[in-house]
C-alpha cells in the first residue's frame, strides 16, 4: 500500500473537503510473489472479486529452480489439500524455454485463490520454487510494460473483464 503514499498525500489538494478514500486489495500477494495486485476504493468490488465463489481464474508463472519433468506436471495437476480443501488447478503447462531465461517456467491457473495455493502445489510436486508472478485475474492481464512498483488506473472495460457488472 506504500505505493500509494504520494497519491494519498496529494488527495487533499485535488479533492478539498473530501475524506481520503479507504483502499482495499483484491486478493493478496505474499512478500515473495510479484505481479498483478488490484487496489480499489470499492470494498464491495474487492470482496466480490476476491471471494472464491466468484470462480475468477488467477494465472501465475512459477519459475523453478531445477529440472521439471512430466511427473512433476502430473502431480501439480492432481492438486493438493490446503486447509482441509482439495485444490486442483485449472491449467498446468510447462512453458517453452527462452534463451534469456535459464530456468524452467510453469504456467499455473487456479480459481480458488487459497493462501499460498500455487506455492503448495509446486512444493507438493517435489519442486523448488525460484520465483512466482501473478499475471492475470479473470480476464484482466497485467500490462507487459508496467514496471515493478508502478500502477495504472483501470477503465470500466477492465472491470468488466473481471466480471464486475456495475
Amino acid at each position: 500500500m506504500s505505493l500509494f503514499d504520494d497519491y494519498l498525500k496529494s488527495w487533499d489538494k485535488r479533492n478539498p473537503g473530501l475524506p481520503r478514500p479507504r483502499l482495499f486489495t483484491v486478493g493478496r500477494l505474499d512478500v515473495a510473489t510479484t505481479g498483478l495486485i488490484i487496489v480499489t476504493n470499492d470494498g464491495d468490488f474487492a470482496q466480490a472479486v476476491s471471494h472464491p465463489s466468484s470462480k475468477l481464474q488467477k494465472e501465475y508463472i512459477a519459475t523453478i529452480d531445477g529440472a521439471v519433468n512430466k511427473r512433476h506436471l502430473i502431480a501439480i495437476s492432481e492438486g493438493t489439500v490446503i486447509e482441509g480443501t482439495h485444490c486442483t488447478p485449472d491449467v498446468v503447462e510447462l512453458l517453452p524455454p527462452q534463451p534469456d531465461i535459464p530456468r524452467p517456467r510453469i504456467r499455473i491457473v487456479v480459481h480458488e485463490g487459497r493462501n499460498h495455493e500455487v506455492r503448495e502445489l509446486v512444493k507438493n510436486a517435489g519442486l523448488k520454487l525460484y520465483s512466482l508472478k501473478r499475471l492475470r485475474i479473470g480476464g484482466f492481464r497485467l500490462p507487459s510494460d508496467l514496471g515493478i512498483g508502478m500502477h495504472v488506473e483501470l477503465k470500466q472495460s477492465d472491470l468488466k473483464l473481471m466480471g464486475w457488472k456495475s
